[in-house]
Formats: structure tokens, C-alpha cells, sequence
């Protein structure tokens, strides 16, 4: 048989823990495990239907006849009555009371929601794992001072902590939603085809009670402490809106994240992690391209993408119902899921292998440091009663020159030295020496990295530790 098609997102970059959240077993095995739970409670709340029958269930939810389910739906074209009938094949003793009073919804959406969820929680690990190695390397380089970029051209001096604390202040916000959307999951319940519980008020002779512990007895089932208070046929699709937003945004941060290392990689400033054996290229054996962090970016490209899908689909539900959202969601939640998970085990392995090459950053700073030390020089010679806009000229004057004569000639600017020879200034060689101190141009960039780490993030690490995911190794 020759090979079919397969998800790159399965072959190639998602975790194994991933894989199985969205694996058929997963997902059908849910579905049999609320068949349990609502023939449990219904059992429970005095319906026909017996403890025999109950554990005959749940002795049968797994394993499962993929064969027998997919020549049924070729008879019925329906998924849910193909599972159905070979759940009943299973346990014949209780397949009269499979699903009784549900409709699809009941197993199919609420399966979602119970995956969506632990799909959550793992990325969440994952999150903190992340943020985890991006803290240690925010502390390692704290006060390593490093040519800072506006326009990304170079600008005043930061340190490398203190711009990986931006990347982990982007990774705080995104946490912090997904905590929040965690926080608003709801289930569904056994509503029936429009919402209405039409069908168990008949089943329970008009007791509303009954109908709202039932769901109570299911949603508890499955560690949910509520269920929405209306509906129609499906959960609102505003949850998948703000399920795939939660991941764009994780996507986003750690794209940034991949791109500024990705331009500091160029300079040779930083460098993503390198294997022994590994080959940059086909043809240009010396290569060391960032390919971890394009992958990122890739990725994150495409759930951003993604995303845009649930918002039209939560527009377009059509009063009750519509089918039209089902081949969608079956494709746009699970491969955002897959992807979010591989940017983020990537995302940890390079922060974690991440090179800093401090001779580099030297030149960096000594190449720019004369233009950058001009405002301090100003500013020494104003404090001597010069004027100061004059100065300003004058500096601009040489500034111009001296950068004329680096992009034409290939010349060193020395523009330091004509500050030097310029009365006005006041300068002296050891004024000047001291005026150079790469310490004074990083400001506050050492104290704001270290009271960032400890006042905002280490809590919300070290609150939960068994959340943060181990190391996860990068596939391909």
C-alpha cells in the first residue's frame, strides 16, 4: 500500500502528550465515558436503567472497534449512530439505552470541551516550562550591557537580560489569558437538540430538578463545577474564538521572541542552539542557519492564521444550529493545539541552548559608543556653562563626518577625537575614559531584570511547580 498523506504538525513537530489529547482513542473513548456518565446519572435519578447495564458500559469503553464503527458510517453516514452501534456490539446487555434522550452534541461537544481543556492545562506546562528558561537566562546576562535597537537601528545601550525580560513579560500576558480562559470553561450538558430538554422533560415526567442534577451529577463527573445556563444545540462558539486568540497571542510573543534572536544570530551576537552532526545547508557546508527559530516563526505564522477560522464560525451559527462549523473545528482546533505545542517545546529548547558571544557584542558597542557618548558629553559641557544648542550643532557636524568617513572610506570615525580637540567641550583623556563606561549608558536595566523576575514572575512560578512541563525534546 503506498503511503497517504499525513499532518506535518503529527509526523514532524508536535509532542507525544499532544498527539494523544487529539488521537482517536482520546476522543472516542471520551465520547463512551459520557455514555457512562448519563446513563450513570440517569440510573441515579430513577430511569430505566440499570446498574447491570451502567457497568456493563464502562466495562466496554475501550477498546474500540475502529472497523465496525467506519463500515456502519459508510451505511449511515452519520459518526455518532456508527458509534453508537459499535459501543452496542460491545456491550449488548445496555445497548438499548445508549445515548437516550442525548443528541450528538451531547458526546461531540462536550468531548471537545473536555479535551480543549487538558489540551490548556498542558500548554500552560508548557508555558511556565519556557518561562522557566527564559528566567534563568534573564538573570544570567541581568547586567551584560549590549547595543540596544530602535528602528533597529543602534540606539542607547540595555543589557541581553534585560531584553529577554520583554520576551517574558509578552509570555506573562499570554499565561495570564490562558489562566483566564481556563478559568471561564463551562459544560455543555445534556440539553437536547435545541436546548431545550424537551426530551428528559418527558423522560422525567416534567421534574426540572431532576433534568438540572443530572447535568450537575455529568459535568461533575468530568471536574466541571458548571454548565452554561443557556444553549442551543452546541456550546457557544465564542469559546473556540477565545480558545484560538489564546494561542495567536502565545504565537505571537514567541515569534518576536524567535525574530530578535533570529537579527541578533546575524550579527553573531547570539546564536539558537547547534547540534554536533547538525548540517546548516546542502550547499554551504559553513552555514548555521537559526532553523529552530524560523520554524517558530513559521508555525506561529500559520496558527495566527489559524485563528481567524473561529471568529467566523461563532458569526455564522444560524439560530439553533448549523453543520457548516463541523469540518472547520475538526481541522482549525486540533492543528492549532498540534502547533502551539511545538512552537512552545522549541521555544524552551532555545532559550535553554541559547550562545551568547560576548567579545561580539564588544565590537558592537565599540563601533557605536563614540555617537552614543555624545549626549553625555553634551550634557558634561552644558553643566561647564557652554550653550548648549551651539554644542548640539557642533556634535551634529562631527557626527556626520565621522560617519561619512566609516560608510565611504572604511575608516574609523574618530569622532571622539575631535570632541577631544574642541576646546569647547572641556574634555580631558581621563573625563573621556570616564564618560566611556558602558555601566552608565544601561540606566536601570539590571535593577528592572532582576526586580521583574522576582517581583512578577518567580511567584507565579514557583506558586504551582508541578505545572511546568519537563524538557520535551524538538522533533526533526
Amino acid at each position: 500500500m503506498k503511503p497517504t498523506y499525513e499532518s506535518p504538525l503529527a509526523s514532524r513537530y508536535a509532542s507525544k502528550t499532544m498527539l494523544h489529547l487529539f488521537s482517536p482513542d482520546m476522543r472516542y473513548e471520551t465520547w463512551r465515558r459520557l455514555w457512562v456518565a448519563l446513563a450513570r446519572a440517569e440510573h441515579t435519578l430513577g430511569l430505566p436503567v440499570t446498574q447491570q447495564q451502567v457497568d456493563e458500559l464502562a466495562a466496554h469503553v475501550s477498546p474500540i472497534d475502529y472497523d465496525a464503527v467506519a463500515k456502519r458510517e459508510k451505511e449511515v453516514r452519520h459518526d455518532v449512530m456508527a458509534h453508537i452501534y459499535a459501543y452496542g456490539l460491545d456491550a449488548p446487555g445496555a445497548k438499548g439505552i445508549i445515548h437516550l434522550g442525548a443528541t450528538s452534541c451531547y458526546v461531540t461537544d462536550n468531548a471537545d470541551l473536555i479535551i480543549y481543556r487538558e489540551a490548556l492545562r498542558y500548554l500552560e506546562k508548557e508555558l511556565k516550562a519556557a518561562m522557566r528558561n527564559l528566567c534563568d537566562f534573564a538573570d544570567r546576562y541581568a547586567a551584560m550591557p549590549a547595543l540596544a535597537y530602535t528602528h533597529y537601528q543602534p540606539a542607547q545601550l540595555t543589557t541581553i537580560g534585560k531584553r529577554a525580560s520583554l520576551w517574558l513579560q509578552d509570555l506573562l500576558l499570554d499565561l495570564e489569558e490562558l489562566q483566564d480562559t481556563l478559568r471561564a470553561f463551562r459544560f455543555l450538558g445534556c440539553r437536547g437538540t435545541t436546548g431545550t430538554e424537551a426530551s428528559f422533560v418527558e423522560l422525567f415526567d416534567g421534574n426540572t430538578a431532576k433534568i438540572d442534577e443530572m447535568n450537575r451529577q455529568i459535568a461533575a463527573e468530568f471536574g466541571f463545577d458548571r454548565c452554561y445556563p443557556v444553549c442551543g444545540q452546541t456550546y457557544p462558539r465564542k469559546l473556540d474564538s477565545r480558545i484560538l486568540n489564546v494561542l495567536s497571542s502565545i504565537c505571537q510573543s514567541a515569534c518576536r521572541m524567535a525574530t530578535d534572536i533570529r537579527l541578533l544570530q546575524h550579527d553573531r551576537q547570539v546564536e539558537e542552539p547547534f547540534e554536533d552532526k547538525q548540517i546548516g545547508s546542502s550547499a554551504m557546508p559553513y552555514k548555521r542557519n537559526p532553523m529552530r527559530c524560523e520554524r517558530i516563526c513559521s508555525l506561529a505564522r500559520y496558527v495566527i492564521a489559524d485563528a481567524q477560522n473561529a471568529p467566523m464560525t461563532a458569526m455564522t451559527q444560524w439560530l439553533e444550529r448549523t453543520l457548516d462549523d463541523s469540518a472547520n473545528r475538526r481541522l482549525t482546533l486540533p492543528e492549532g493545539f498540534l502547533a502551539c505545542d511545538a512552537i512552545l517545546t522549541l521555544c524552551a529548547n532555545v532559550v535553554r541552548g541559547c550562545k551568547v558571544y560576548p567579545r561580539v557584542m564588544e565590537k558592537h558597542l565599540r563601533e557605536e559608543l563614540p555617537f552614543l557618548a555624545t549626549e553625555n558629553i553634551l550634557m558634561r559641557a552644558v553643566s561647564l556653562g557652554e550653550d548648549r544648542q551651539k554644542l548640539h550643532e557642533v556634535i551634529r557636524q562631527y557626527s556626520v563626518r565621522a560617519a561619512e568617513s566609516v560608510k565611504l572610506r572604511g575608516e574609523d570615525g574618530h569622532l571622539l577625537d575631535m570632541l577631544l580637540a574642541d576646546e569647547r567641550f572641556h574634555l580631558t583623556p581621563e573625563a573621556l575614559e570616564e564618560l566611556l563606561d558602558v555601566r552608565q549608558f544601561v540606566g536601570l536595566a539590571p535593577e528592572q531584570t532582576r526586580a521583574f523576575l522576582k517581583t512578577h514572575v518567580y511567584p507565579v512560578l514557583e506558586a504551582r511547580r508541578g505545572d511546568i512541563a519537563g524538557s520535551v525534546p524538538v522533533r526533526v
